[in-house]
């Protein structure tokens, strides 16, 4: 069965491959979003994170003996610590000033990481074997279904939700909207309105560690896997509406799966497919799909 002269098998394969790929797109975006709506920092160093995540588990595997599933949550919780330790003694000295400072003081910090992890590992990449219980592809009838890429659509699935939830439907999440916008209110309630701040930095940023111990049985584990991403994941978090939760989950997807049939279609387009996107979005809505005109 052939779709516009295309075979079927093909169609589905590239829509598999875009729903991957959006799903990256999807936990990385959040995570900026998060970091953008509550705190005001566009965070340049979230593709340098994502590569530490999947260092982190490619290590933590190779060198310690640990499992995959270990890594998955360890690998996060050490990105996290390490984005504390950041805005607890840089990021925190910003939050008055123009946003400027930020881009350009996390920008520093992603070149200073990737130059780290180049110096000692190099640049041709590592590779991390898929876990034994996700190996191998399910029959679908129409098409082979790999279990792993499965579970990243799945994974990412859920920790959005998750979190868009906590956010949006909870005690936790309102307390951290209003201390961005009110903290002095907000701590008269006797809320500790920095250290909910320094969380939520954390948070953001384990999202990029959990999004890159995802990653390191998919693609090659090298230092400049984030920097070859983030752009991307940048033009993402602009046309959902920087902030949005809602928009850089649903654009995430989105965009993934448009860029994988454009690479069916159009190979040669597929490189830039997303950024016609954004400046489509921009010339008929500056603040985005889901973002909130002022």
């Amino acid at each position: 069965m052939e779709i516009f002269g295309v075979p079927h098998q093909a169609m589905m394969g590239q829509l598999l491959l875009g729903l991957v790929n959006g799903s990256f797109y999807a936990t990385l975006s959040l995570g900026l979003a998060v970091i953008f709506g509550l705190l005001n920092v566009i965070n340049f160093a979230h593709g340098a994170l994502y590569m530490m995540g999947a260092f982190i588990a490619f290590i933590g595997v190779t060198t310690f003996g640990l499992n995959y599933w270990a890594m998955l949550v360890i690998a996060p919780l050490l990105v996290g610590a390490f984005g504390i330790i950041l805005e607890k003694t840089l990021l925190c000295r910003l939050y008055k000033l123009d946003h400027l400072y930020g881009l350009l003081l996390t920008f520093g910090i992603a070149l200073l990481l990737e130059g780290l992890f180049r110096s000692y590992f190099g640049v041709s990449g590592q590779t991390l074997e898929v876990p034994e219980l996700l190996a191998g592809a399910t029959n679908l009838g129409f098409m082979m279904l790999p279990n792993y890429r499965a579970w990243v659509v799945l994974a990412s699935l859920c920790i959005c939700l998750a979190t868009w939830f906590v956010i949006e439907k909870t005690k936790v999440g309102a307390y951290l909207r209003a201390g961005t916008e009110n903290p002095r209110l907000v701590e008269a309630f006797g809320v500790n309105v920095p250290l909910m701040v320094t969380l939520t930095y954390g948070f953001g940023v384990a999202l990029a560690g959990f999004a890159g111990v995802l990653a390191a049985p998919v693609i090659n584990v090298t230092p400049l896997m984030g920097s070859n991403l983030i752009i991307i994941v940048f033009a993402v978090v602009v046309i959902g509406g920087m902030g949005s939760i809602t928009g850089s989950v649903l654009t995430g997807l989105g965009l993934g799966v448009i860029e994988g049939f454009t690479r069916l279609f159009y190979p040669e387009g597929s490189e830039v497919v997303v950024f016609v996107v954004m400046v489509v979005v921009l010339m008929t809505r500056p603040a985005g799909l889901f973002g909130k005109e002022k």
